[in-house]
């Protein structure tokens, strides 16, 4: 307690919680337009932890985070167009309130849901992450190779179109993270005789290429750069949104329940959690026949669970040094860049710095609820926002964060040519997420698993024997196996 204490009079000093206030704002504009998402601020604003101090990096990440995460409901809610995979399900209600003349009361649920599920997940995370880290210590490599083995392998499993093509590209993420030095011998790999390559492949420039690029060039093909016109909105008071939250109390636990477990998960994150959360809500609900057309309940579902799942993700990253979702990559990524490593002893020898991961968490929701409801009315300006001068902004950062990271300017070609293997990987229907996950997982894997082999003269059998490493391994041969068999399953029943 007296952590928090010391974290929270850290983060009330006007150094840290003014740039946390604009990245608060700028992931809610980022997060409110389709394409454009906080997790893509989080990695524009990337290079510029580098000339700030550590908690001043995680003051802005994270406010751009909450930002974001909360944001992406008021396009699906004024436009019918999730700005982001974690508001697809808020979509489905929404955008009906919107049409029948309520959506002032939709974005109202949607703010305030949006903040019991950050601030309620993140009070939870603070007290769990400390024991599960303890109980970490005493994990040897064994255990760890087959707990980021299964997170590797659940992350692919989770591939709608083919869990194949999910390994494959975990498979180019382990690829490109052997390039550089071995993690334990020090020898020189997959570098081609090119200096720049020593170091191994930048994470910004994957981080920039694969995801902020990319999606320009893409949003750009598709021809979707342009927003439609959003009416203006007609306002209403606060006391039908309590009376909203009384009669779906428990949806919103349920809800919150579920986006909290699979935020936990390694690799699932709230783009899941807020479909599962609805579905569950929908057959439990007395009047489920009628979600879809515009039911409150549908968006207490959807926002609670997919800001539940932030508290959810920051358990694994800090407590195991998993991340929970792409969001938790970021935030190790920014770990790394100041030279700290997220995981057991993280707790043990960087508690100041664990604990104000908390309480930005806790402050940035409470200032993306202050902004957001101060600022309802100016929602339909933020999407009339001309996206082609966004996204000349976005390149031109990009540019500028690549060349920053390793100050040479083949960091900015890597970064191109990652783009063009972004395209082709879409092309291909290959998912980016294994990818990201394999990749920084990757030295992790080799590191551990040689560490395993070598510490016993048994080989491989003790990952086998162990029974916390055996019971990861058996969860990541069933993540492969069951939705194998339920698919075949399901093209029997429609053979028949």
């Amino acid at each position: 307690m007296a952590m928090f204490g010391t974290a929270l009079l850290t983060l009330l000093h006007p150094q840290y919680l003014i740039p946390m206030f604009i990245c608060v704002v700028i992931g809610i504009v980022l997060g409110a337009i389709p394409g454009l998402t906080g997790s893509l601020g989080m990695t524009i604003i990337l290079p510029l932890t580098f000339g700030v101090s550590t908690n001043m990096s995680f003051a802005m990440l994270i406010g751009m985070w909450i930002g974001g995460t909360s944001g992406g409901f008021i396009s699906a809610t004024l436009l019918g167009i999730p700005g982001a995979p974690s508001s697809v399900a808020t979509c489905f209600d929404a955008y009906p309130m919107t049409k029948k003349g309520e959506a002032y009361r939709a974005l109202l649920i949607g703010i305030v849901a949006s903040f019991i599920g950050t601030a309620a997940s993140v009070l939870i995370a603070a007290l769990v992450t400390p024991f599960i880290a303890k109980w970490a210590l005493s994990l040897g490599p064994w255990e760890y190779f087959s707990l980021c083995f299964c997170a590797v392998t659940v992350v692919c499993s989770l591939v709608k179109q083919n869990i194949f093509k999910g390994f494959l590209g975990a498979a180019v993420g382990l690829l490109l993270s052997t390039c550089g030095m071995s993690p334990l011998d020090g020898a020189y790999r997959f570098t081609f005789g090119v200096p720049d390559l020593t170091g191994g492949i930048d994470m910004l420039a994957l981080m920039l290429g694969l995801y902020a690029i990319k999606q320009i060039i893409e949003d750009y093909a598709k021809g979707q750069q342009s927003l439609s016109k959003v009416d203006k909105l007609e306002t209403g008071g606060m006391s039908i949104v309590i009376k909203d939250l009384i009669n779906n109390i428990g949806t919103v636990i349920r809800s919150f329940l579920i986006g909290f477990w699979i935020g936990f998960l390694p690799g699932m994150g709230s783009g899941l959690s807020n479909l599962v959360a609805y579905a569950q809500a929908k057959s439990a609900a007395k009047d489920g026949n009628k979600w879809g057309t515009g039911c409150p309940g549908g968006i207490w579902a959807s926002e609670t669970s997919n800001n539940a799942s932030i508290g959810g993700a920051i358990i694994p990253m800090i407590a195991l040094g998993i991340p929970g979702d792409t969001v938790t990559a970021l935030l190790l990524s920014g770990l790394t860049i100041h030279g700290l490593q997220a995981g057991p002893l993280f707790m043990q020898n960087n508690a100041d710095l664990a604990y104000l991961i908390f309480v930005c968490v806790l402050f940035a929701a409470i200032l993306t609820l202050l902004v957001q409801l101060f600022g309802v009315r100016l929602f339909p300006k933020i999407l009339s926002l001309p996206a082609n001068y966004l996204y000349a902004v976005i390149i031109v950062m990009c540019f500028i964060g690549a060349f920053i990271s390793t100050n040479t300017t083949f960091n900015m070609l890597m970064m191109l040519g990652l783009v063009l293997l972004g395209v082709v990987l879409d092309y291909c229907d290959i998912p980016v997420s294994p990818l990201l996950l394999a990749y920084i997982l990757g030295p992790q894997l080799e590191s551990y698993f040689r560490k395993g082999i070598s510490y016993t003269s048994d080989g491989i059998i003790p990952f086998i024997t162990r029974p916390v490493s055996a019971l990861f391994l058996i969860i990541a041969v069933l993540s492969v196996i069951v939705p194998i068999i339920r698919g075949h399953r399901k093209a029997a029943a429609k053979a028949e």
